[in-house]
């Protein structure tokens, strides 16, 4: 079962200077820390239907399995790691859970106004 650990970034009181921090600081410390990681997706939020989107940054870190994770987050390397994220979150708290992620794939099943879900499991 593949995991992921996920924080949530409130909007900065600086943006410019959170980014700074963020690409200069908090990225080259996870690839660095985070180890057993197998992937790091950094989302940056443009924009919300609901008007000014609470969060700025969403940052998943992908691990091969929970043990993996929770090995990972237990290390001195993943202390110094979430207590950097911590430190450069302006905007308040970030929120940071651990997840499970189910993909859903899309394919064209025979007429172009009809799509199918597959549910992929992972493991």
């Amino acid at each position: 079962m593949a995991v992921k650990l996920v924080v949530m970034y409130p909007r900065p009181k600086n943006i410019d200077a959170f980014e700074y921090a963020y690409k200069n600081e908090h990225v080259p410390l996870a690839i660095e820390n985070l180890n057993g990681k197998t992937k790091i997706v950094a989302t940056k939020v443009l924009s919300s239907p609901l008007g000014t989107p609470s969060f700025h940054r969403v940052a998943e870190v992908y691990f091969p399995s929970l043990a993996a994770l929770e090995k990972c987050a237990a290390s001195e390397g993943g202390k110094l790691t979430i207590g950097h994220a911590l430190s450069i979150s302006s905007g308040g708290t970030p929120t940071i859970f651990i997840a499970e992620e189910e993909t859903f794939v899309f394919e064209e099943a025979g007429d172009p106004e009809t799509r199918s879900a597959v549910l992929q499991e992972r493991e």
